[in-house]
């Protein structure tokens, strides 16, 4: 069971998370929502460990994987060299197979700037699923996509999930994409921000 228990987090002197308590079982899909600047991001690099400076207390697996709102892909790397970073034992053929089931296949050996936005987030989302992870975090992985690449990441991403089943948490700003991949859905309102409704 993933689990946070979080009593409050501050920038400086302003409190910006009040008391914020979730579990996430194997499987499942949470959705966090709500206004820009409230602290979903926060939230989820707190579930990640990136930010350890709250009060309270997360339980998470060692095997994750996230998802940023840009690719952060290496660009002195290859496409697939990027993919094997977090698992170098998959193998080479299992890269390529798994670059093919995002339709990267054929670009094994292009470097980040030399893909589009939209192939730079399927490689950073085949990334993610190569290492098989117990628990996925997705910080707006379909941000600034114009609507077809969107529905084609939104689809992907729902295919991926279902196959590999990982308890999953992703924040959005779109309630659409939260009704359409979430098994349920958190809502964040207030100063400080506390769940509306869980």
């Amino acid at each position: 069971m993933i689990r946070a228990d979080i009593i409050s987090k501050f920038f400086g002197k302003q409190q910006v998370l009040g008391s914020i308590e979730f579990a996430i079982s194997p499987g499942e899909t949470v959705a966090l929502v709500g206004p820009s600047g409230i602290g979903k991001s926060t939230i989820l690099r707190i579930m990640a460990g990136i930010d350890t400076q709250f009060e309270g207390t997360v339980t998470r697996p060692d095997n994750m994987a996230i998802v940023f709102q840009e690719p952060t892909l290496l660009p002195w790397r290859s496409a697939l060299d990027n993919l094997l970073i977090p698992r170098p034992s998959l193998g080479r053929e299992a890269a390529r197979a798994a670059m093919d089931r995002v339709a990267l296949s054929g670009r094994e050996d292009a470097f980040p700037g030399q893909l589009s936005l939209g192939q730079q987030r399927r490689l950073a989302l085949a990334r993610a699923f190569a290492g098989s992870p117990e628990f996925l975090l997705m910080d707006e992985p379909f941000v600034s996509l114009d609507a077809e690449t969107a529905e084609q990441m939104l689809s992907l991403t729902e295919a991926l999930i279902a196959e590999a089943k990982p308890a999953t948490l992703f924040v959005t700003h779109a309630r659409s994409e939260a009704d359409r991949l979430a098994t349920r859905i958190l809502e964040l309102s207030g100063t400080p921000a506390r769940l509306l409704r869980h």
